[in-house]
């Protein structure tokens, strides 16, 4: 899936505090000697550090693979490991991103080092060996299934929710794109997962929580898995997985409704040109192993524009194509929410939403930004041909306050499939889902970023000051993301969402369509676009 593409003010503690610039993260006295943060996992002893009164450990090999080859516990060791430093990043292509200095500013990637030996977790907690039972909340990466990693924006740094909530958050990479997703299985048994090792890593890494989180204080019977964009991906296809069955107990998707994943007739296709393209056979597959990324990668990209367009031409139907999960009849057995919801995650409580600008053109496209009210008009003629009115009637009535720039730069792709999955979810009557919409706009840049794709990160870990080049860390910005962290929070100890200053948080059903908007006056709306969607359904988006 494209979809990668992206203070507080106190003293510290015992006195010994200074003050700090204005809008900086809130920074505390850092301990790591190997004696005092330290605990043990299945493999042996680690040392991490303390910031202020979090416990931190990063780059923590929950498993290990070899290439094309299903994961399995990490090897142990000797003495005390320091894990300090985040490990590598899984191999990936190049972040284009970074040739724009307007997102380069407000997104601030920390790409990391890549390496094939990339399954590593990372934790923050404030307790360590205590005994106690904190809610664990488990973070997967955006990118889609091709791209990121546990620390590439600085929101994802987990010291504000656990420290504020007492919650145990844990990151993690895992393989991506053609080592985690090519499916080779028409090549023999030993191949027959390799659609699916991505997927099988993240089972690995929960099911090394399960194990070892109680190390950390946390519980291991209280997992919350959430995630954005292609983490959303994650948590909706974890859904449908009975390999991940009893590792969570509550999930969030964050702008990543996942309803389909490939079909196997494709993925298989795409294995077998991508194998050609390499000069190799079936009875020379093995070498595949030791090709070199980035040759391997360029063969996998090349496949799948080929195939794409052949099952474009067949009549697929999907949403994402390439890089993804397969449907193998096995350890996927099932599209995750098509045509319903899976029954083996049917009592699993979940929050599903998205922001309202998502992949706005005008915030990439400078010559958007200030289209007349007759260029826009020309452009809903273009997109919507008879239905324009109908079109601009329906939006009247979602937003009253609207201008006509909004009409072009609202979401209309992925609200639509979390609707569409919050639906199915609730048709199942066994365990509440919520829905939000986050419309809170962006000063930063001049409002270009509204409320744009990866926009409500920093809110949901607090973390607006470490993304204020996203978010202004404004004193509205703050106020927020109090709000929306502690939602998260609440939902992570009982199933249950709510904060001070929050409206009631009614559990959404299709008939009332309940759906909490978070911006700077959060209130709850019900079907509030439902015309509007109806008119959208009728121009379905081209597909990633």
């Amino acid at each position: 899936m494209a979809l990668a593409t992206a203070l507080t003010l106190s003293a510290c503690k015992g006195g010994t505090g200074y003050q700090q610039q204005p809008g900086s993260q809130l920074t505390e006295a850092v301990t790591s000697d190997s004696s005092s943060v330290t605990t043990t996992v299945a493999q042996g002893k680690i040392a991490g550090y303390k910031a202020g009164d979090i416990n931190i450990f990063k780059g923590i090999p929950y498993a290990k693979a070899n290439r094309f080859e299903a994961p399995v516990p990490a090897d142990s060791w000797q003495g005390v490991r320091s894990c300090r430093a985040y490990g590598p990043t899984a191999p990936q292509g190049k972040r284009t991103g970074w040739e724009s200095d307007e997102q380069a500013f407000a997104f601030d990637w920390d790409d990391g080092h890549a390496g094939e030996d990339c399954l590593r977790a990372n934790v923050w907690t404030r307790g360590l060996n205590d005994g106690k039972k904190r809610p664990v909340m488990v973070w997967l990466h955006g990118g889609g299934f091709a791209a990121g990693s546990g620390q590439e924006l600085p929101a994802y740094d987990g010291t504000r929710l656990a420290e504020e909530g007492d919650v145990v958050v844990v990151t993690i990479n895992h393989r991506l794109n053609v080592l985690g997703y090519l499916d080779l299985s028409a090549f023999g048994e030993k191949y027959a997962q390799t659609g699916n090792l991505g997927m099988m890593d993240i089972v690995a890494a929960l099911r090394w929580v399960k194990e070892n989180i109680s190390q950390f204080g946390g519980n291991p019977d209280n997992v919350t898995i959430f995630g954005q964009s292609g983490g959303g991906g994650k948590v909706s296809t974890l859904m449908a997985m009975p390999a991940a069955h009893g590792l969570f107990h509550k999930a969030i998707v964050e702008s990543g409704s996942q309803l389909k994943c490939m079909d196997q007739k494709f993925s298989r296709r795409i294995g077998a040109a991508v194998v050609k393209r390499l000069g190799l056979t079936a009875a020379t597959i093995d070498r595949i192993k030791t090709v070199p990324y980035d040759q391997l990668l360029a063969a996998g990209d090349s496949a799948i524009r080929t195939v794409k367009a052949e099952a474009e031409r067949e009549g697929w139907d999907g949403f994402i194509f390439g890089w993804a999960p397969v449907v193998d009849g096995s350890y996927l057995p099932q599209h995750p929410f098509s045509p319903k919801a899976p029954a083996v995650s049917a009592n699993i409580p979940m929050i599903i939403g998205t922001t309202l600008n998502e992949f706005c053109m005008s915030a990439y496209v400078p010559s958007l930004r200030n289209l007349t009210d007759r260029q826009v008009d020309a452009t809903l003629a273009q997109r919507y041909g008879g239905q324009a009115e109908a079109f601009k009637r329906a939006f009247g009535k979602a937003y009253p306050s609207h201008k006509a720039q909004d009409m072009l730069d609202i979401d209309l792709i992925f609200r639509p499939m979390a609707v569409e999955q919050a639906r199915q979810k609730a048709a199942q009557k066994a365990a509440p889902v919520y829905m939000y919409l986050f419309t809170w706009q962006s000063p930063v840049l001049n409002g270009i970023l509204r409320s744009v794709h990866c926009m409500e990160i920093p809110f949901v870990f607090d973390n607006t000051a470490r993304q204020a080049g996203m978010t202004g860390n404004t004193p509205e910005a703050r106020a927020l993301a109090r709000k929306m962290s502690q939602a998260w929070i609440s939902f992570a100890y009982t199933g249950k969402p709510q904060a001070e200053g929050l409206p009631e948080w009614t559990a959404y059903n299709p008939a009332k369509g309940a759906t909490m908007i978070f911006d700077n006056q959060c209130r709850i709306v019900y079907n509030h676009d439902s015309e509007l969607l109806g008119v959208a359904r009728q121009f379905p988006a081209k597909p990633f």
